[in-house]
């Protein structure tokens, strides 16, 4: 059993001890025998202590045993030699890779052993994502790619109908509601709230209806069930090479036999079980981590297990699948209760809360959703361009893998961190090869585009060594778009240039010295950055031009140098025509947030502070780290004296900025662009200082004057939102142990605090956890490390090195909105898509600026022919076969958050790409691997009926929160 699922056990063990004291089910009734599904399954993590390929062929066992080669060998083997015998397979990054490497013989067996349903595969997705930091658009993704191989590979027979879930720490409520989308019957998992699982194990409560959306409803149920034992065997009962438990010995004419003695502690453990659940079926979870490596030794003290228990006859016990298990829940007729929440957070004790991994490795968390960015458009480009080109597979596939629940969560080892990144830089550079070579040739030149990795700290080898230049400016989304972008350069005589060779007014920004030492790693030469407006059409490009030049006749258009003032009375301020922050003059915070069109005048003090990571204490050993969040003390401690920070204030035509120093290891720039709604944060945290041998957990902390009730709000992977309660959970009564830790939820794209006139939400450009642990509050957690580890399994602290050594640095940006409730949920949505779809710049060195050269160039395209509505979302556009794709559109609003964009919206499909025609469109369930219309739910006995879904040609019409999956034949023209 893998460590960090050791303590959970052990507490688990002593809790069912004493229930079985309470109440146990009548295994010696003739009316209802307890019928025992046996489930043969193993957990391979995709990559956790070890890689991915360290998992798959076996090695570095002296960190973590595990060979998922020879799992499947032996599994495969083993299935073979008794027709009874099952067996569960969930991650087909693992599976795709061994299936690759098979005779044709051992495919033909695995084919047969599908068709007569020994093996099945459950979940089916590239991994077991995690569900607190993971994105909604990548979650569907890695799910599509694992089922379409499924699908694609053995038939709609071999089709998953239940999700898995056996190992995230805590569950969403939109996890739910997409695995119903994507035609899973039933949802089962092991990991919930101590507390909530010793009330529902009393109340016979463990299986339920969930529903996650309520814009959803009935559409978005599912069955869901929590494991017994997490997803460990029973006690006793484990029969893998690394257990310690007896197997069945049998035979009479030797010593030993411990026959009857086995067979009534098994009779008496799941008659345990059995009177936590409501029907006289349970589901015996026979497997852990990376077992069956020798399924032989598995299967054989199974088949004697079996063989002896239904011989003594009190309960029935045989060989079976979730899937089974499910159809016979399903088949009992019994009413459930149906769950509309979630369960976060987690906790597997009093002070054991798993809410450190919603932040946890934090750069590792924004490069994933940088490169889910960088992926929509690959795969946008791939589909819009005839030619031959890389390909986006490489990014899939490593997009995938870092959703596994120990990847995106920051909770694996340091060299396994490393490996996720490499696999996406790999992915990464085959991407900006297409998507290079598709500019290239839509913009009919000789250029070659480059892509900038580092123009976060302002590094760019093109725009910095060379001018002219020109940018190409990608816009992913299906509606025209117009931002700011900033490009590092080395000299201030710039030209920008647009389409037409028009000028455009640009302003420059001297880079700040924290800047300066953030690039010298990179051998980044800027001193400047030149900052212009840009547009750019519906999942399109614009391409813009820059060059020296000193002539009069641009005088007005040349870049305005911006003007640098330390803080004093008349610079107490930076506004935009919409906005205007105060701050104070003493402290140099930001003291006030005004709406100049609304009149709307907010009182914002943003500040820095540090929770000191617990390392174990009088009431729980429980330390602070890679999972677990537990401050020693429960107000955090200031970054520096009485939070002061030191300032400049930067003006200009284009941008008014506030630089803060509040220390060696946090600084920030909050920002204002001209006609933007919003204030930009962009926090730079690190290396957090250790001498003084205290770990830290950063954050920043909004304190204002809403009146917010003790109410919190934040999103589910991004999609609806959710209203959290501080110091409340709705199924239990929450014990309140550790006052912060017990308020963090994930954050994956927004939080917010409201009152009756105003309403404050920060956007987060990654995965982080935050609260409200005051009223009028909003803490979000930055950055994190610490010098010991939580016991949970991985063995070393979380203690990332950074490039030198020293400590990692994280640079993060925030988008602050103040709004009036009624206009809120316009505006956090809109931003919402426009920060996870950034657009995408290259840039192409050398350009030849004479009238001729410039004439045969295409500086613009669209590959729309019209935008789509304002509240509709091109979620997905990705090849499958050369002349066919998948097309996902989302309604991204919810019930009643706008007046006007929460109806109900109809748009044609016919027509709408410029470079191909669709001439066949089928529709499809969310995860594209079955026919909409073969699409049979099971009906459950709730107080609702659950609604069918209907589909009309080339007319998509979409309700609130409503995602349509469709296979696309097409035609370039």
């Amino acid at each position: 059993m893998a460590a960090r699922k050791t303590n959970r056990m052990f507490l688990l063990s002593l809790l069912l001890l004493q229930l079985s004291f309470i109440f146990a089910f009548d295994c010696n009734s003739k009316d209802l025998k307890l019928q025992i599904h046996i489930v043969p399954h193993t957990h391979d993590d995709v990559g956790w202590l070890k890689t991915v390929d360290e998992y798959y062929y076996g090695a570095n066992r002296t960190i973590q045993a595990g060979a998922v080669q020879y799992i499947l060998d032996t599994a495969i083997v083993s299935l073979q030699q008794n027709p009874n015998r099952t067996f569960i397979y969930v991650e087909m990054a693992f599976f795709k890779r061994w299936w690759d490497e098979q005779e044709d013989s051992v495919k033909s067996a695995v084919k047969k052993l599908l068709a007569n349903k020994q093996l099945e595969f459950i979940n089916g997705g590239w991994c077991m994502n995690d569900e607190a930091a993971a994105h909604y658009n990548a979650i569907i993704d890695q799910m599509t790619l694992g089922l379409r191989f499924i699908e694609d590979t053995f038939g709609a027979d071999a089709r998953p109908t239940v999700a898995w879930h056996i190992d995230p720490f805590g569950h969403s409520a939109e996890q739910a509601s997409l695995f119903s989308l994507m035609s899973f019957d039933g949802f089962f998992f092991g990991r919930i709230d101590e507390a909530d699982k010793i009330k529902r194990l009393k109340e016979q409560r463990m299986e339920m209806i969930w529903r996650g959306s309520r814009n959803y409803e009935t559409k978005s149920q599912i069955f869901t069930g929590v494991t017994y034992n997490v997803y460990a065997p029973p006690r006793g009962f484990c029969f893998d090479d690394n257990c310690h438990d007896p197997p069945i010995q049998d035979n009479d004419r030797l010593f030993d036999n411990n026959v009857e003695e086995r067979v009534q502690a098994f009779v008496d453990i799941t008659c345990q079980q059995a009177s936590s659940y409501k029907t006289n079926h349970i589901m015996l979870t026979m497997g852990e981590d990376f077992q069956y490596e020798n399924a032989h030794r598995w299967f054989k003290n199974l088949d004697k297990l079996i063989h002896y228990v239904n011989k003594d006859g009190r309960v029935n016990v045989f060989y079976s699948t979730p899937s089974r298990y499910l159809k016979a829940l399903h088949d009992a007729g019994k009413d459930w209760e149906v769950k509309t929440d979630d369960f976060f957070p987690y906790a597997h004790c009093p002070h054991c809360y798993w809410t450190g991994y919603f932040t946890s490795r934090p750069t590792q968390k924004g490069y994933i959703r940088e490169s889910n960015n960088l992926l929509q458009a690959c795969k946008q480009l791939e589909v819009l361009y005839t030619g031959k080109v890389s390909s986006s597979s490489t990014l899939r596939r490593a997009m995938a893998v870092n959703q596994h629940h120990d990847a995106v969560t920051g909770t694996e080892k340091q060299h396994v961190a490393y490996d996720y990144a490499k696999r996406l830089y790999i992915g990464r550079e085959e991407c900006k090869k297409l998507m290079s070579d598709v500019i290239k040739v839509k913009t009919g030149s000789t250029m070659q585009f480059k892509y900038c990795d580092f123009l976060n700290i302002s590094v760019c080898s093109v725009s910095e060594a060379t001018e002219p230049f020109a940018v190409n400016v990608y816009n992913p989304i299906a509606r025209p778009i117009e931002t700011y972008i900033r490009i590092p350069v080395t000299t201030k005589n710039l030209l920008v240039l647009g389409l037409k060779g028009q000028p455009i007014k640009s302003q420059i920004v001297s880079l700040s010295r924290k800047g300066h030492k953030l690039r010298r790693h990179f051998k980044g030469q800027a001193m400047f950055e030149l900052v212009f407006h840009v547009c750019a059409p519906a999942l399109g490009f614009n391409t813009y031009f820059v060059k020296h030049t000193i002539a009069k006749k641009y005088a007005e258009f040349l870049p305005r140098l911006s003007h640098i003032a330390i803080l004093k009375t008349e610079y107490d301020f930076i506004e935009n025509n919409l906005l205007r922050l105060e701050f104070s003059l003493e402290t140099g915070r930001l003291v006030r947030m005004i709406r100049k069109d609304r009149k709307l005048s907010l009182s914002v003090d943003q500040q820095f502070f540090w929770y000191n990571g617990n390392t174990g204490d009088e009431e729980s050993r429980q330390t602070s780290g890679a999972y677990i969040f537990r401050p020693n003390n429960t107000e955090p401690y200031e970054v520096c004296d009485l939070n002061k920070a030191k300032v400049q204030i930067i003006k200009g035509p284009l941008v008014e900025e506030v630089r803060q120093t509040f220390g060696p290891f946090i600084s920030q720039v909050i920002r204002l662009y001209r006609n933007v709604p919003y204030a930009e944060f962009e926090h730079t945290v690190g290396p957090i200082p250790i001498k003084d041998g205290l770990g830290k957990e950063i954050i920043t902390r909004f304190d204002t004057n809403i009146e917010s009730g003790g109410l919190f709000y934040t999103d589910a992977n991004g999609r609806e939102m959710k209203e959290r309660k501080r110091d409340y959970r709705a199924t239990w009564k929450l014990n309140i142990t550790e006052p912060v830790s017990e308020n963090y939820y994930p954050i994956n794209s927004r939080i917010y605090i409201k009152d009756s006139s105003a309403q404050l939400t920060v956007m987060s450009d990654r995965s982080q956890g935050g609260s409200s642990i005051r009223d009028g509050q909003i803490e979000i957690m930055l950055h994190r490390r610490l010098l010991v580890d939580d016991f949970l399994g991985v063995g070393e602290p979380l203690n990332e090195p950074g490039i030198d050594g020293r400590g990692l640095i994280t640079r993060g940006k925030h988008r602050v909105l103040l709004t009036t409730p009624d206009e809120a949920g316009h505006l956090h949505r809109q931003q919402g898509e426009l920060m996870l779809l950034q657009p995408i710049l290259s840039f192409a060195s050398n350009v030849s600026f004479d009238i001729k050269s410039l004439s045969k160039l295409i500086p613009t395209y669209s590959g729309l022919s019209r935008s789509l509505p304002e509240n509709v979302h091109l979620l997905t556009m990705e090849t499958i076969k050369s002349d066919e794709m998948i097309l996902r559109f989302e309604h991204f609003y919810e019930k009643d958050e706008d007046h006007k964009l929460s109806n109900p919206v109809n748009f044609q499909l016919d027509g709408l790409f410029t470079d191909f025609n669709i001439v066949n469109i089928t529709e499809t369930n969310l995860s594209a691997n079955q026919l909409l219309k073969d699409k049979k739910m099971m009906k459950w006995n709730t107080d609702e009926e659950v609604a069918e879904n209907s589909f009309d040609g080339f007319n998509i019409e979409l309700n609130p929160m409503q995602i349509r999956t469709f296979i696309a034949k097409f035609k370039h023209v």
